[in-house]
């Protein structure tokens, strides 16, 4: 984990009075609630449907027991005893009120968390796989990336007022854990034919109501590099970035109207002028962020031990659980766990105080207080004992974070929906727990495999449905809820945007539909391990519009 220094902490505090003053001219009228606006966005609170929201920062989803402990403080204290896990690697609170915001925010900065930058038209929370550090298959940890990347970028003074908001991921793995090809800037790192290590640069990626999966514009970038070629993005994306439209002021609307070619011309021209100034990285630089981190001091163990052999082999409810929620670290005799929250019939995403303080225990009994917040909304301990799945199990088990549908059907991604949201068109939330009841058998779960439901309240896409193995995305029709379905959205390495199945359906039938797509699938698949998403992309859409709609 990074351990933030004085700066970081001054820097936080000094927030924090800011906003408690903003907060008192708001209450007492001296400001407006448009003038209050611009002030809260930029500390990340926002006016929902029926109260105040706050979104917290966690950068690159990294968090301590201890800051997880506060934020199940802040649940239990100043909202309605939970949070919810977003799809950025954030929690959202949705229920605080403006009057007790600025001693939420002390509260949270005494833990080393803020809400700086997880709004506006600014360089948001960047976010990487949330298996960093841990991955086997990573060229290095890309956190320390992402760290330096979280530094320039905070308060910049030139990009503070974007022409729209800006999301960076990164990942350091063949297999993308972080959707780094739906970013308005993705980052890859990789190793090229001479064995050195530098990134990829995707640009122009994104989803909502124009999505569009993000463009190479070079290949491979030196890590010297890379401060000064996001900071040319950047800067050419502030100059044509359109600010008279803002359906269109995004830059992926910018590089698809000027074409990469063009958009990476004009990023080497602005490169060129700046890459060997202060901008470029040295060997101390990265060395000294690098000495910030601290990792574990891992036990020499073995792997597979014969006490984990013997346990699953005496209870088959935790053997399942280790099929599905455990996988392999780069480190022998250690293994990274899933905490999946998606148990039936709940919000996904959701946490409770309870859960979130249990969780935090078991991060410092068994993950050397660390743990991880995922892209899909469930929680990573990155660092157990191969020796203590069992009785990390049974911890967990105990508050209901040990569904074993990782990966699978009822492993559900959606935003908050019409519940809260002012933007949203229609519920999402009731849409997944009654999935999640009508896959709730394990067994079906299990025979379907990994298969992705991704749901969207609105066409702003927090649900990321563009790239769910079945996107469901929320539209409104003379004042009705009616769901439009998309099959064959990817967000990993081979990225791709799913295609419509047809007609939107009324709320009423979305299981239904949901139901018989998954129905045709069986059917359609060649063998009983073809995933569905190798199914779509074989047969195409079409026999699964023939199923669904033969009967309607």
């Amino acid at each position: 984990m990074y351990i933030y220094d004085e700066f970081d902490r001054t820097l936080v505090a000094e927030r924090v009075r800011e906003f408690r003053d903003q907060v008192a001219r708001r209450l007492s009228g001296e400001l407006t609630e448009d003038e209050f606006k611009p002030l809260r966005l930029m500390n990340g609170v926002y006016l929902q449907l029926h109260a105040y929201m706050l979104r917290i920062a966690i950068p690159y989803g990294t968090l301590s027991s201890d800051q997880l402990r506060t934020l199940a403080h802040v649940a239990r204290r100043y909202d309605r005893d939970y949070g919810h896990f977003t799809t950025r690697q954030n929690i959202q609170f949705n229920w605080i009120k403006l009057s007790d915001l600025p001693d939420v925010m002390a509260d949270l900065a005494k833990a080393g968390l803020h809400a700086m930058q997880t709004s506006g038209n600014c360089v948001r929370n960047v976010t990487t796989d949330q298996w960093a550090g841990v991955a086997p298959d990573e060229v290095e940890d890309a956190r320390i990336w992402a760290e330096i990347l979280r530094q320039h970028s905070t308060m910049h003074p030139e990009f503070t007022y974007l022409p729209r908001k800006f999301k960076i991921a990164l990942t350091a793995a063949p297999h993308d854990r972080a959707a780094v090809r739906v970013h308005d800037i993705g980052l890859r790192l990789h190793r090229n034919g001479a064995g050195e290590v530098g990134f990829e640069v995707v640009v122009g990626g994104g989803l909502g109501r124009t999505p569009f999966v993000g463009k190479t514009i070079k290949p491979f970038l030196h890590k010297r590099d890379l401060l000064s070629y996001v900071e040319a993005i950047l800067r050419v994306y502030n100059q044509y970035g359109r600010r008279d439209n803002i359906y269109k002021a995004r830059i992926k609307i910018l590089v698809h109207d000027m074409g990469a070619e063009k958009f990476a011309a004009e990023v080497d021209a602005e490169w060129r002028a700046i890459k060997d100034g202060a901008l470029s990285i040295d060997d101390a630089f990265i060395a000294d962020i690098a000495s910030r981190f601290r990792y574990p001091s891992y036990e020499d163990l073995p792997d597979n031990p014969a006490s984990l052999r013997a346990a699953r082999g005496r209870d088959p409810r935790f053997d399942v659980w280790y099929r599905n929620a455990v996988s392999p670290h780069k480190v022998p005799g250690y293994s990274i766990v899933t905490l999946s929250l998606k148990p039936e019939g709940a919000p996904p995403g959701d946490a409770t105080s309870a859960q979130m303080d249990t969780i935090a225990d078991a991060a410092d009994q068994f993950s050397f207080g660390e743990i991880r917040v995922a892209h899909e909304q469930n929680l990573v301990l990155p660092h157990v004992a191969q020796k203590d799945l069992l009785a990390l199990w049974e911890a967990l088990d105990r508050v209901g974070v040990a569904t074993p549908n990782v990966g699978l059907v009822s492993d559900i991604i959606a935003c908050p929906g019409l519940d809260y949201c002012s933007l949203a068109n229609t519920r999402s939330i009731p849409v997944a727990q009654e999935l999640t009841r009508r896959f709730k058998n394990l067994g079906t779960q299990q025979e379907l495999g990994r298969l992705h439901i991704n749901i969207s309240g609105c066409i702003n896409a927090c649900g990321h449905h563009h790239v769910g193995h079945i996107g469901i995305l929320g539209v409104e029709k003379n004042g009705q809820e009616f769901y439009q379905i998309t099959l064959g959205g990817r967000a990993d390495e081979k990225a791709e945007l799913g295609a419509l199945l047809g007609p939107a359906v009324p709320y009423g039938e979305v299981a239904d539909v949901i139901e018989d797509v998954v129905a045709a699938y069986i059917e359609l698949r060649e063998r009983p391990n073809e995933l569905f998403i190798e199914t779509v992309k074989r047969v195409g859409v079409e026999p699964f519009k023939e199923r669904v709609y033969a009967a309607r």
